[in-house]
């Protein structure tokens, strides 16, 4: 369905980048072949920074400090059940962590008259933990918020019973009969405001080291990559609260990155001003690392589209999902064509050179066979 109303929004190419899964990555590598849609896989997995200059920091993880979540790009078909092997052990510890929290939700519900809530009868059901899939604090906050529209008036239930502050927009939206995101706008409004009560901190098994988990994305042929978070001033997707992360210490966090292992910083155009994302742009420029776009969709308010990347100064981030394609489908033919190996033919080349190449070879690709990718290769003015 994600492929579908992609190609329905009238985008070129589509990606799915699940938490701690890649259940999702072979159908949507079929859905695009189906559709003639170029496709790239991928999944978020989060990791400990402990032993490196950031270990006390606030990354990109609101509630931990030196945690971070990190992006797999690129995943060569080949080599998805070797990194499902990697996740699934990192998903079970998740569950657990979950189970927790839901009963702690499930205490407040109580404490405050409310019915309680159970992980394995509310929860679950709103995941595809069964077929492979994550789970995440989303699905706990859309049990609760389920639970709080059975029991009433989720706004009185909110201030009343929880004690729990509804902002003014918010209370018109959550009060609007006729509001068809009402749903998710009470699981952003819950995310902000109850998760901070309930919330457990994952242990070390949950967010493995940095250092080793890049190494690892590395020798399957993802690209591995920094998710930017950035300070946040108004979230597009109603569940992020205001606050400060990586931007005053930017400089320094990306310098580090290449001696971690990464290749690549990702990033969503519409979170951040225009201002803080041309200083990250000329941070990776610096620095050699591969700028990969993506946005989450979160909730029923969001389209498909993203009007930022049509800007000039974000198109070089179309070229980039090109590489990206191209990259993905080379390295699952031969590992050495991955964009990042050290034997690859174009290792030498500039940057931009080889993100050039590969943008080509992916726009030349057949997107209902991926064998037909073309080899890349340099303008005759790089050589």
């Amino acid at each position: 369905m994600a492929v579908l109303l992609a190609y329905e929004a009238g985008l070129d190419a589509v990606g799915s980048v699940d938490h701690d899964s890649v259940a999702a990555a072979r159908e949507t590598l079929e859905a695009g072949t189906l559709l003639g849609l170029a496709t790239t896989v991928g999944c978020e997995v989060r990791v400990s920074f402990a032993g490196t200059p950031f270990a006390t920091r606030k990354l990109n993880y609101p509630e931990c400090p030196g945690k971070a979540y990190i992006v797999f790009h690129g995943i060569p078909e080949d080599k998805l059940d070797k990194v499902e092997a990697f996740l699934r052990p990192l998903r079970e510890v998740r569950v657990e962590r979950t189970r927790a929290m839901t009963q702690r939700a499930s205490d407040l519900f109580v404490k405050a008259g409310l019915p309680g809530l159970d992980f394995d009868r509310d929860v679950v059901p709103l995941t595809k933990l069964s077929e492979g899939g994550g789970i995440t604090e989303r699905h706990l906050c859309a049990a609760a918020a389920r639970s709080l529209q059975k029991a009433g008036d989720p706004v009185t239930l909110l201030s009343e019973r929880l004690d729990l502050e509804v902002p003014v927009h918010l209370h018109a939206r959550l009060t609007d009969d006729a509001n068809p995101h009402r749903f998710y706008d009470l699981v952003g409004l819950l995310k902000t405001t109850l998760l901070d009560q309930v919330f457990l901190e994952p242990s070390d098994e949950e967010c493995p080291p940095v250092v080793a988990t890049v190494a690892f994305a590395r020798s399957v042929g993802a690209i591995p990559a920094y998710a930017y978070l950035g300070d946040v001033g108004q979230s597009p997707t109603g569940d992020k609260k205001a606050e400060h992360f990586e931007d005053v210490y930017l400089d320094e966090l990306v310098e580090a990155l290449e001696g971690l292992g990464f290749s690549a910083l990702t990033y969503m155009p519409p979170r951040n001003t225009l201002a803080q994302l041309l200083r990250l742009q000329k941070l990776c420029s610096r620095f050699g690392l591969l700028e990969i776009s993506g946005v989450d969709i979160n909730s029923s308010r969001q389209s498909f589209h993203c009007p930022e990347v049509l800007q000039p100064e974000f198109a070089h981030l179309n070229e980039s999902t090109w590489a990206l394609v191209a990259h993905e489908k080379l390295a699952a033919l031969s590992p050495e064509q991955g964009f990042f190996h050290p034997r690859n033919p174009l290792a030498g080349a500039p940057l931009a050179a080889r993100i050039a190449a590969y943008a080509r070879s992916g726009r030349a690709m057949n997107p209902r066979r991926s064998s037909s990718v073309p080899l890349p290769q340099l303008e005759k003015d790089t050589l």
